[in-house]
């Protein structure tokens, strides 16, 4: 199956791709929530969770990506309830959630609150009892015996075949419906990476007629942002962020992947920082097992404060949950004390106010005297300036700044005023400073 699919994506590898036009302006200093509805609330609806609205547009939250809100396929289905990304149809609403009326005025009341929303769309595979794999059974690849072929291990679900020109133009119209239908602003696309640069290219410059809208790509090949894409998945830099947790790589290993990003990519591509998303809560554990306890606070600060990043903070974080959140079946959310929503509340209000956290201020390392552990850097734009100070390791260090960042400044999660010179400034065990200028 895996040669199948190989062979399959690079029958469209050889394409030439166009660049984007800009982002939409509210991307270049924005944040993005990843909404799990089924285990958001109790309830597991549109209208339960927009109850939460208020909640979150106090934290700082400014756009809204939710998961799958398309009804999913019983053929196959894994656990009660099935995955969110085993697609039955592409233009109806999971009555799980509620109605296309209810996710309008969700869409809706998420606007009057200043906030964008994305959709989850699953472009690669379909659900196994998906309606096109009856009104159109050429819309798919096919095995050896002549059925629907399986993507992976992923049995509840369909491969799509992108070499019939009919699916890409169906596809196009799915999309199409959300945003002239409800109003969206963007697609979060799973798997984007199995899905053909040209089509990419010419979907996205259809959608952007009706709406200068926000495209994510779940994926890091460099060929996603030169056919349209605004941001893509760091995975590989999220993999390296979690050795350095586990003290198997120095804090300075981060660079080599970030060099890697700044030649793959074009110079406005964004990055979707992330310390957990759904795939790695339910597989790996939450962010407080992938990088353990206190560990998660610098690594968090990291994603914020980035240059070229969009952070995320997926369900529950601000909570926060512990546990793995189980993806097959009902797990409610218990939301009650919010106990890390000041943490994110002081970063989001920090990347809001201040230029020099755009994706294009300017970075600049500073050097942690030999120490493996420091992660240091400085951002600059329109004569602001943040100095960020990020302890990776279980140990207190000591920082000498130079005195390129001496001064009086601010400390973000204290708001007192302090003199940064040559003294040397202490980093708790996994401990973190953010000084504004």
């Amino acid at each position: 199956m895996r040669n199948l699919l190989f062979a399959f994506c690079l029958l469209f590898s050889d394409v030439a791709f166009c660049q984007s036009p800009d982002r939409p302006a509210w991307a270049e200093r924005g944040n993005i929530y990843e909404v799990n509805v089924r285990q958001y609330t109790s309830e597991g609806t549109f209208n339960a969770f927009a109850r939460h609205l208020d909640r979150l547009h106090a934290m700082g939250v400014e756009t809204l990506w939710f998961m799958p809100i398309n009804p999913i396929s019983h053929a196959d289905r894994k656990g009660s309830l099935g995955s969110y990304y085993a697609v039955a149809d592409y233009t109806a609403v999971n009555p799980e959630f509620g109605t296309l009326a209810d996710f309008k005025r969700l869409v809706k009341a998420a606007h009057d609150h200043g906030m964008k929303v994305l959709i989850d769309w699953v472009p690669n595979h379909s659900g196994a009892d998906n309606r096109w794999l009856r009104e159109h059974p050429d819309f798919y690849v096919k095995d050896s015996t002549g059925k629907a072929a399986v993507p992976y291990d992923w049995t509840d679900t369909r491969q799509l075949n992108y070499a019939n020109p009919v699916l890409r133009d169906s596809m196009i119209a799915a999309m199409k419906y959300w945003i002239t239908e409800t109003d969206i602003d963007g697609f979060r696309c799973d798997v984007a990476w199995n899905v053909p640069g040209d089509f990419w290219s010419a979907c996205i410059a259809q959608l952007r007629q009706l709406k200068p809208i926000f495209m994510l790509a779940e994926g890091d090949k460099s060929y996603l942002p030169k056919s349209g894409f605004d941001a893509v998945y760091p995975w590989a830099l999220f993999h390296k962020m979690v050795e350095v947790a586990r003290g198997e790589r120095p804090a300075f290993s981060l660079d080599s992947v970030l060099h890697e990003y700044d030649t793959a990519y074009p110079d406005r591509t964004l990055e979707l920082y992330f310390t957990s998303n759904h795939d790695e809560n339910s597989s790996n554990g939450a962010d407080y097992a992938t990088f353990p306890g206190p560990a998660h606070a610098p690594f968090a600060v990291f994603t914020q404060t980035m240059p070229r990043g969009i952070p995320l903070i997926y369900s529950g974080q601000e909570e926060p949950v512990l546990r793995a959140i189980k993806f097959f079946d009902k797990d409610t959310i218990a939301f009650h004390a919010y106990g890390r929503a000041a943490f994110y509340k002081t970063l989001l209000a920090l990347r809001h106010r201040n230029a020099a956290l755009d994706a294009d201020a300017s970075f600049e390392k500073l050097s942690p005297a030999g120490d493996s552990s420091v992660y240091a850097f400085v951002r600059k734009k329109a004569g602001k300036t943040v100095v960020v100070l990020l302890n990776f390791s279980g140990q207190p260090r000591s920082f000498h700044p130079g005195q390129a960042v001496w001064g009086r400044a601010t400390n973000v999660f204290t708001g007192k005023r302090e003199t940064i010179d040559q003294g040397a400034i202490l980093l708790e065990p996994w401990g973190y400073k953010v000084y504004e200028y």
